[in-house]
């Protein structure tokens, strides 16, 4: 008797959720190759085996809701983010966004080295007029 994964045989998925699935495999992708990390240094610290964290960037197999927020954690994004959405903008005055906010929401954009480096920027700034 022929054993086959368990992906093998599951039902098609619905296109939305496929593309949704794909999306969210190629973000998880992204932002583990920005951090660093390899395929078999993300499954170690998520728990599970490499291979499954190939079919999960791959779209082979779904992302289990649960492990949302542990990816999102060690990827340094909110899972919002790494769902797609937008982050959710906190709560404060109405009116026009300080220029500084504004700042601060361009640079939550940039890739994480580029964020890295804005920061010591600003910590060097920083340090410089505290003297």
């Amino acid at each position: 008797m022929l054993c086959t994964p368990a992906f093998a045989w599951a039902p098609t998925m619905p296109a939305n959720d496929e593309s949704f699935f794909k999306a969210l495999g190629a973000r998880i992708a992204e932002l583990r190759k920005e951090q660093g990390l390899s395929q078999q240094g993300l499954a170690d610290q998520l728990g599970i085996a490499r291979q499954t964290l190939a079919h999960y960037e791959g779209a082979r197999l779904r992302v289990p809701a649960s492990m949302l927020p542990a990816l999102a954690n060690i990827l340094l994004v909110s899972v919002e983010e790494l769902i797609g959405q937008p982050a959710k903008a906190a709560r404060g005055k109405r009116g026009p966004t300080p220029k500084l906010a504004q700042h601060m929401e361009r640079i939550s954009q940039l890739p994480k080295p580029k964020q890295r480096f804005v920061m010591e920027m600003f910590d060097t700034v920083l340090a410089q007029a505290s003297r």
